[in-house]
């Protein structure tokens, strides 16, 4: 008798790598009419932004820019300046072939070397260097799978695995616009950042309505005047995204990450602000589905094929912040502080005690003023560990996806050190890849010998924790014979304890 097997799809976790690249940079920075010309070179700091990923069979494509800033103290006025360039880039990265029906990119990365002087003219800045991008990508892909099994003697082993599949993978970037208003008007704007907090995302039949805040921080300085001063102001936005095969029992994340601010002074103190802002939507809707584990035949020799399949779960998302300290030694005891800044390494999940965390290095870049009158630049690396609320099952692996942004930064010079307290905020989700092992492929062959009519009756001694189905199948009968034999419960699995089983002789 022919074997029936049914079989069905599954969103399997496919295949990841990660890959490093380099972005070399070579520049000269023009400085604008309306800034003082260059005295003296204090920090530069450069920031890669992806604003189109491409994934193709054996390559990914990125396309973006990278920000060159650079802070610098005036020839005139001895004040902080700054200045900056993007630089557009793309960037084929090669990968192993990986089959995918979704996938997701994660660009990191960090400075590798940078090398900035003062071109002969005071308006120029010559800069060289190197930006080392790690990108981890993740992909999931179809896959069949058997669910079920029928006819010729078969005895099969179900289970239920339970896990998500993407829906939807989309990085849009959008632009706010709004006005900062001074208390007078500024010689120089140094720095400006922000903070973007997404309050509702509403899903809808193929759309996403997401809504939000973005909270924008100005530092600048008035004229003659080394003190840097704050500006802030508040945009809120609303977008409808369109995405396709979303509905609304999906789960959904939003992270709004700025990534970039254009100021147009204008001949008030009030200016016109225009922000660019990435929208990080992800979305998975939940699955579940039965598959066959294993199976034999109580009639025929059955010959099995093991197949792994990983199934991911959506552990967490995440939306917490921690706090960093730290402090070192200033080579001049009485410098005073002007600014500073917050940049982050790679992200990675690491175990701690009994739980896990978000992991990064952050580096805290103070700029002070010296008792010479000199700008410089003092740096201070800190261990940030962003506790995650997961407890993952023995095996699993660990894919995270964040965003992190610098919530809060406490920064002094005082009595010759250092000291720096941040608070940091990540966003993101943290998804889990386990492995099971299930029937990939299935055939029967000869017919079983018969059994010996003189054997009337088989005793079999089990060990503690043995699987009642692989006594099944030793003996080729049926696991619901040997539960009736030895009055057993019908769901009985595994034996609790060592004992003596009675064998049926079919």
């Amino acid at each position: 008798m022919e074997l029936k097997i049914f079989r069905d799809t599954l969103p399997q976790g496919g295949a990841g790598c990660t890959v490093k690249a380099e972005l070399p940079l070579e520049t000269e920075i023009r400085i604008s009419d309306d800034l003082p010309p260059v005295g003296k070179l204090v920090k530069c700091f450069i920031r890669p932004v992806v604003l189109q990923r491409q994934l193709q069979p054996g390559r990914l494509t990125l396309e973006g820019y990278l920000r060159c800033t650079v802070f610098y103290q005036s020839e005139v006025e001895k004040g902080l300046c700054q200045t900056e360039q993007k630089l557009p880039f793309t960037r084929q990265l090669e990968l192993p072939e990986l089959a995918f029906t979704a996938w997701t990119a994660v660009v990191e990365g960090q400075t590798e070397y940078l090398n900035t002087r003062a071109a002969e003219d005071p308006r120029r800045i010559e800069v060289r260097g190197a930006y080392g991008l790690v990108v981890t990508v993740h992909t999931q892909c179809k896959t069949e799978v058997i669910t079920a099994l029928a006819d010729g003697g078969i005895e099969q082993q179900l289970r239920t695995l339970q896990g998500v599949r993407s829906v939807a993978v989309l990085d849009k970037l959008v632009t706010l616009d709004g006005e900062l208003v001074f208390a007078r008007p500024p010689a120089a704007v140094l720095d400006i950042t922000g903070n973007a907090c997404v309050s509702e995302v509403k899903l809808l039949a193929g759309k996403a309505v997401v809504k939000g805040e973005l909270r924008v921080q100005c530092a600048w300085r008035a004229e003659g005047d080394t003190a840097l001063q704050s500006q802030a102001a508040a945009l809120p936005f609303q977008q409808v995204i369109d995405l396709e095969g979303i509905t609304e029992d999906c789960r959904c994340l939003c992270v709004a990450e700025p990534v970039g601010f254009t100021l147009s002074q204008a001949e008030s103190a009030a200016a016109q602000l225009t922000a660019n802002v990435m929208l990080h939507l992800r979305a998975w809707r939940s699955y579940q589905l039965q598959v066959a584990v294993d199976a034999f035949s109580t009639r025929f020799e059955t010959e099995l094929t093991p197949q792994p399949l990983v199934t991911e779960q959506l552990l967490c998302t995440l939306n917490d912040t921690a706090t960093a300290t730290g402090s070192g030694p200033l080579p001049d005891a009485g410098a005073q502080l002007r600014a500073c800044f917050v940049h982050y390494g790679p992200q990675q999940t690491v175990q701690k005690g009994e739980g896990w965390v978000l992991a990064t290095k952050a580096v805290v870049t103070a700029l002070a003023e010296n008792t010479l009158g000199e700008l410089e630049s003092y740096e201070k690396t800190l261990e940030v560990a962003v506790p995650l609320p997961i407890t993952p099952p023995e095996g699993t692996v660990l894919v995270p996806e964040c965003w992190l942004s610098t919530e809060n930064v406490q920064c002094t010079c005082a009595g010759g050190t250092l000291e720096a307290t941040i608070t940091v905020r990540a966003e993101g989700a943290i998804l889990g890849c386990t492995t099971s092992p299930v029937i990939g492929s299935i055939t029967l062959g000869d017919p079983l010998p018969d059994t010996d009519p003189e054997i009337a009756l088989r005793i079999y001694y089990a060990q503690a924790g043995e699987e009642l189905f692989a006594v099944a199948r030793r003996f080729h009968v049926a696991p619901a014979q040997i539960l009736e034999a030895n009055q057993l419960e019908e769901e009985l699995a595994s034996l609790p304890q060592a004992q003596r089983l009675l064998i049926p002789v079919t």
